[in-house]
């Protein structure tokens, strides 16, 4: 494994990543245009974004085709060279993903191809993200054997929680963080900016306790994400919608409980935390009171109507980011 698989490996594969990634970025958006999948604008939304009305959306399509593309050829190549379990392991978390990112294309084909507006019911996306969940924490326990250590940051040991708390912990997890990544991916670049950073993050601690397979997994999605966000940058060409923000939940929760270590996403994924404590405090707050804490919310809504341009909020929510991976690579 040493001298095979190393730093060299999952840089390239990030660079290839992205490349393809670009490449059908520029093929993906003039069919997702031709096809009129367009972004449909809340009118109780920022009126600022009325003018994105339009504007291609699904464009999750993109990630997911590129990680498909990368670790099938990825685990072709380290079947080839005698690393079989590095190969094996892969596949688990590509799935995991890929269902999420599926049920998210599900619910934006029927927004925006069979114009239904309500999109899949919200109790069967709930019952698919469940159904997919439970299979991932099922397979981490008895698949690989993982067990149910859970890591404590700043203290820097592991506990072991007994099966029957860490199952639905797990999956709460999982389901929490997928909503979470949802409802930052709002405007222009954030949540992509945002997942990138916490994505790298859990990538980097892959790489620092030798477990490949979610360095060289990280390393693909990094790569697949960035060249996605060559678009999505504002003015934005295309939006990822639920195909890619669940996806990206799903990316970022599942590397976490493979590394056993959920609990650090309160540190890494601040942003993600608070864009969902602000959407919680709002909706109590308005029916104790009838008034709003936020101006709107998530949290980047209530910044834009203070006049923050959206680059200026993604940059800050970044650097943010940033910070607190790097506060959480301190205290593991």
């Amino acid at each position: 494994m040493k001298g095979l698989i190393n730093v060299n490996f999952e840089i390239e594969i990030l660079l290839i990543s992205f490349v393809v990634s670009v490449i059908l970025g520029l093929i993906t958006i003039p069919i997702l245009r031709k096809l009129k999948v367009g972004q449909i604008e809340r009118d109780d939304g920022p009126t600022s974004h009325l003018k994105k009305q339009g504007t291609p959306t699904m464009g999750g399509i993109i990630i997911i085709l590129t990680m498909i593309i990368i670790i099938l050829s990825t685990v072709v190549y380290l079947a080839s060279v005698k690393q079989i379990s590095v190969a094996k392991k892969l596949m688990p978390l590509l799935i995991l993903t890929i269902g999420f990112g599926l049920i998210g294309f599900i619910d934006d084909y029927k927004k925006l191809v069979l114009k239904n507006t309500d999109g899949l019911k919200p109790s069967y996306k709930m019952l698919g993200l469940l159904i997919i969940s439970v299979i991932y924490v099922i397979y981490l326990i008895q698949g690989i054997k993982l067990g149910t250590e859970t890591y404590i940051p700043i203290a820097k040991t592991y506990i072991d929680l007994p099966i029957y708390i860490y199952i639905p912990t797990a999956i709460c997890v999982i389901l929490a963080t997928t909503n979470a990544i949802n409802l930052t991916d709002g405007i222009d670049g954030l949540s992509s900016s945002v997942s990138t950073i916490i994505i790298t993050c859990l990538t980097i601690v892959g790489m620092l306790n030798g477990i490949f397979e979610i360095s060289i997994f990280g390393s693909v999605v990094i790569g697949a994400v960035l060249g996605f966000l060559m678009f999505n940058l504002h003015p934005s060409k295309v939006f990822m919608g639920d195909t890619g923000s669940l996806l990206l939940g799903g990316v970022i929760s599942g590397m976490a409980l493979y590394l056993k270590m959920p609990l650090l996403l309160l540190v890494i994924a601040l942003i993600p935390v608070l864009e969902t404590l602000s959407v919680i405090l709002q909706v109590i707050y308005f029916k104790k009171t009838g008034k709003r804490i936020f101006k709107m919310a998530p949290l980047h809504h209530h910044f834009e109507l203070s006049g923050w341009r959206e680059n200026k909020v993604v940059i800050v929510f970044s650097m943010i980011t940033l910070v607190v991976c790097l506060i959480g690579l301190k205290i593991i």
